[in-house]
């Protein structure tokens, strides 16, 4: 009888699990999002369910996406800015492999009913619905309508006007994001570092946006798949071609032109894209008898291509190659430029599992050489990286989203050296180190109603051998060292914890909050705010440590009248570790028997804020308005008495006002208007005489401003009708409108009206310059 119950109970307990498997068992609908027409891989599209929208995801980066369903018949729904909604009823019995196709918004439907604008993410309540923090998305197609310097579309001079984002200067591309310097900035092109990205002094950035399919920034709350920066994340994805058609785009502007031609390899299954750009001031410059013989231009190019191997694998192989030259006949000529190689291997594992290989190279260097009679004098400099990048998506089920892997850098830095009559003529030898890093991170939806991203990071740094490696303490030499080639050396190895959430407080607001750390070993030394080609980078050593940041963020966002509007605010505060400025007096040397390691002192710094946006979405008049209040300041033994002291950019307020309308179907104009607080610089307090020359006295550093700087950009856009396969259009604009001359830099002389006073001399860069741009696509 016992047994005869228990039998019944063990047959009745497998029923139960049995049905309850039956009742759970779920299937997989993935696949990849392509724009229909050109077939492009989409990034950042939402796939979500009608009959529970809860059930969503975002592919990742790469276009691939995946949900679990129970068994039954749904309607899927597709999403994304500047698309057509997509809509797809499948019937779910088994696992489901479906590749989703979008189509563009035809212009004339988006004069009707717009649902564009610049700053945008994959549907219209991301910011509600995200726990990603201090994020931001370009929509590339629609940079070209802001009013920028001598007319070309710049994704870099974009970002600038951002709340929190700031600029170095004017014509500078370089930019600071939440008190952090230009170097704390990982700026990523198809996954590849680019150590300047800037051209003609920044005048330009080197992103040529015909180029370019996606950008996005992070303000230091970046996934544990991004590291080796403090302050944030730029990163720049290449359109992959055009697999089904020819196309050829470009533009003639008043100083550079550029052109591009994509198309299929093989339809449907492989395709390029090869993007170039050069200016040809130079060419101006050859009319004028001072200047003939000098050289002022630059150059790049992109090219891209990629095979499909078969319905999971596919390979990508990509390049990036820019130069700037300059020079004055034989007496001065200087180049740099950046090289960048990507060798991608896409795999769709499974239908949860996606997983992506990357083989990538960077290279940038520069050199300087002047001559005068017999003199010569000779400075160069570079820094090559050779990358291994292994990361695997897991769709682990519609609440989570993995992210794991590893990267591993070989870095090669040759330090800045000089060559020449008055100097020894010893190269310096090259500075090698060995980088990596294991991660993890996850996107958790918890809840309906709260999100968490949450990581780890595990970063390793380590000194290679063939160089003598010294040890300083507040500049003073303690130790020597040479360490044999092929010899592992100091070794630092950091845990970086990030996580952030979100709690959606209804259908219109919501409250986010975050911490995160990060390291950073690689330091571009530089004595100046906006940046220049000959700044020296160096790696962590035996006295550089590595750069550490903490920050805690919190943020509100609201929307209104269906998402058309919405408003975002951020504060942050940043601690930051091991800070590195040269101390009072520093003498630079590029001689070989020079260490520039024993001009440096180290510290802590703080960064602290309030970052608000406010953004119209849609409608006839699109556009953002963005202002940042915040403080920067560095604190390190040696300088300023030992008190804290503002850094270089430090700047208290920044405003921009950015808007577009759309006329009619044929005119749209654009405007912005810019102010911020001056950089924090040192001006001279007092002076001597000595041997009949005027020395100048400095106080406090950084304790000094340069006058606030603002001004106003116009421009429009032409587009005449066109036929199917050929489309032009015209941009005019005016920079700086109202022809403020905003000071570029301040030095200081004595008055020749008065030697025993001091006069400032101030030198700006534009005071007007108008733009003439034809843009052609056929």
């Amino acid at each position: 009888m016992q047994t005869s119950f228990f039998k019944i109970a063990a047959a009745s307990a497998a029923l139960c699990f049995s049905t309850l498997a039956v009742a759970q068992q779920k299937y997989s609908v993935s696949g990849t999002v392509k724009d229909q027409k050109n077939g492009e891989l989409l990034v950042g599209v939402t796939v979500k369910v009608a009959e529970d929208p809860s059930i969503n995801v975002v592919a990742n980066e790469y276009g691939f996406y995946s949900l679990s369903l129970p068994e039954g018949n749904y309607k899927m729904i597709i999403s994304y800015p500047g698309y057509k909604d997509f809509e797809q009823y499948i019937k779910v019995d088994q696992n489901i492999k479906l590749d989703l196709p979008l189509n563009q918004e035809d212009k004339n439907e988006r004069i009707a009913n717009i649902d564009e604008v610049i700053i945008s993410g994959v549907k219209k309540d991301k910011n509600l619905s995200t726990a990603q923090m201090g994020t931001e998305t370009l929509s590339i197609k629609n940079i070209e309508k802001l009013p920028v310097l001598f007319g070309e579309k710049d994704v870099m001079k974009t970002i600038q006007l951002l709340p929190g984002i700031k600029s170095n200067g004017e014509g500078s591309s370089g930019f600071s994001v939440r008190g952090g310097a230009t170097d704390q900035n990982l700026i990523l092109l198809d996954e590849a570092p680019v150590y300047n990205a800037s051209h003609l002094l920044g005048f330009f950035s080197t992103f040529n946006s015909d180029a370019l399919k996606d950008a996005s920034i992070i303000k230091g709350n970046s996934p544990a798949q991004y590291g080796g920066r403090l302050s944030s994340v730029m990163d720049v994805k290449m359109k992959d071609g055009n697999n089904k058609d020819y196309n050829v785009n470009g533009g003639i502007g008043l100083i550079s032109s550029r052109l591009s031609v994509e198309g299929p390899i093989q339809k449907e299954k492989s395709s390029f894209i090869v993007s170039g750009r050069r200016t040809y001031a130079d060419l101006f410059l050859r009319g004028t008898d001072d200047f003939k013989d000098s050289k002022l231009y630059f150059y790049d190019l992109n090219l891209k291509a990629n095979y499909q191997i078969n319905e999971n694998n596919r390979l990508y192989l990509s390049g990036y190659f820019g130069r700037d030259v300059l020079g004055i006949g034989k007496t001065f000529a200087t180049d740099w430029g950046n090289t960048t190689g990507t060798l991608r291997w896409n795999s769709i594992i499974n239908s949860k599992l996606f997983s992506n290989t990357s083989l990538i190279y960077s290279d940038y260097d520069y050199k300087i050489s002047l001559e005068s009679n017999d003199n010569t004098f000779g400075l160069n400099s570079k820094i090559q990286d050779w990358n291994l990048k292994q990361d695997f998506t897991w769709f682990a089920g519609n609440k989570h989203s993995v992210r794991f892997g590893l990267q591993s850098i070989y870095h090669n830095i040759t330090p800045s050296s000089a060559s020449g009559t008055s100097v020894s003529s010893f190269p310096r030898n090259p500075r090698k180190s060995w980088e990596n890093a294991v991660y993890i991170n996850d996107d958790f939806k918890a809840t309906e109603k709260l999100t968490v991203n949450y990581g780890l990071r595990l970063s390793g740094f380590s000194v290679l051998g063939g160089d003598t490696f010294n040890t300083y303490e507040n500049g003073n030499l303690t130790d020597s060292r040479f360490l044999e080639k092929g010899k592992f050396g100091k070794t630092y190895v950091n845990l970086e914890p990030r996580i952030t959430a979100n709690y959606r407080i209804n259908e219109v607001s919501s409250i986010k909050g975050g911490y995160s750390r990060n390291t950073q070993n690689l330091h571009l030394l530089s004595n100046s705010s906006s940046g220049n080609p000959t700044d020296q980078w160096i790696g962590s050593s035996y006295t550089v440590k590595p750069e550490i940041a903490d920050q805690i963020s919190a943020g509100y966002s609201r929307n209104f009248k269906n998402n058309n509007y919405e408003v975002n605010a951020e504060i942050y505060y940043k601690s930051m570790q091991n800070q590195i400025d040269f101390k009072n007096g520093a003498q630079i040397s590029f001689d070989t028997a020079a260490d520039v390691e024993s001009e440096l002192l180290f510290g802590k710094g703080r960064a602290y804020g309030l970052e608000l946006i406010a953004k119209k979405k849609s409608g006839k008049l699109t556009g953002w308005i963005s202002y940042t209040l915040s403080k920067t300041e560095r604190k390190i033994d040696g300088i300023n008495d030992n008190e804290w002291y503002n850094a270089r950019m430090d700047k208290t307020h920044d405003l921009s006002i950015v808007a577009t309308y759309e006329v009619n179907k044929k005119w749209s104009v654009s405007g912005l208007f810019l102010y911020s607080t001056g950089n924090a610089v040192t001006f001279p307090t007092g002076k001597y005489e000595l041997n009949g020359q005027t020395i100048f006295q400095y106080s406090n550093r950084n304790a000094d401003r340069m006058p606030a700087y603002h001004r106003m950009d116009l421009s429009a856009t032409y587009e005449p009708d066109s036929n199917k396969r050929f489309k032009g259009s015209w941009s005019f604009g005016i920079y700086n409108v109202y022809g403020r001359e905003n000071a570029y830099t301040i030095t200081f002389e004595d008055n020749p009206n008065n030697p025993g006073t001091t006069r400032a001399m101030q030198t700006s860069l534009f005071r007007w310059v108008p733009n003439i741009t034809y843009n052609f696509k056929f």
